[in-house]
């Protein structure tokens, strides 16, 4: 059984997982009926950060624009436009054992692509969640529902795998933000296109 947890919460992955080294990050969403009538695009991001909680460089910010670490440490299996269908849908896989020294935590954002001029937010999508799979076992770890009903939010930190005592933990975060992509990029020390 998955831990499913609330926002805030934190589990320590590898003290319950010994040897866990690669793993699934599922990201998945649905958009509810009442629509703006546009497509919605929705965009799942990872940003490998460093002690100061920054990205060391534009390269560790993997996207549908840059899908693989030069690490290999964390991949993008791919941009999926829709997010129509059940289960994940998009994944990031991470090889724990290749994540650098320097990174501390990596965070697991979802945006929703061109949201201003789509006039679309987080208040129009539904059944959001991230969930962590040990990869060696098919096990899925950890469960992050969020529930919350955001509104404005065009940008939302989902949750972050994070480094403490040699251990990996997972830390529900679920946080949202306004000025979608570019305003993840400025809290991470990224420079936005």
């Amino acid at each position: 059984m998955p831990i499913n947890l609330s926002k805030g919460q934190k589990v320590n992955l590898t003290k319950d997982n010994p040897g866990l080294k690669n793993i699934m990050v599922g990201l998945g969403w649905d958009i509810n009926a009442f629509d703006s009538g546009t497509a919605f695009d929705l965009d799942a991001s990872a940003f490998l950060a460093d002690a100061n909680g920054k990205c060391p460089s534009e390269k560790e910010f993997v996207f549908y624009g840059n899908l693989e670490h030069s690490s290999g440490s964390v991949k993008h299996m791919g941009d999926n436009l829709t997010g129509e269908g059940e289960g994940d849908d998009e994944q990031i896989k991470i090889d724990l054992s290749l994540v650098p020294a320097n990174i501390e935590k990596i965070a697991f954002t979802v945006t929703i692509y061109d949201a201003e001029n789509r006039r679309q937010n987080f208040g129009q999508v539904s059944n959001s969640f991230i969930r962590i799979v040990d990869e060696a076992t098919n096990t899925e770890l950890v469960r992050f529902d969020l529930g919350e009903d955001f509104s404005i939010e065009t940008a939302v930190v989902v949750g972050e795998l994070y480094k403490n005592n040699g251990e990996w933990k997972f830390n529900a975060i679920g946080s949202g933000f306004q000025g979608g992509l570019a305003a993840l990029c400025g809290h991470y020390g990224i420079q936005a296109e």
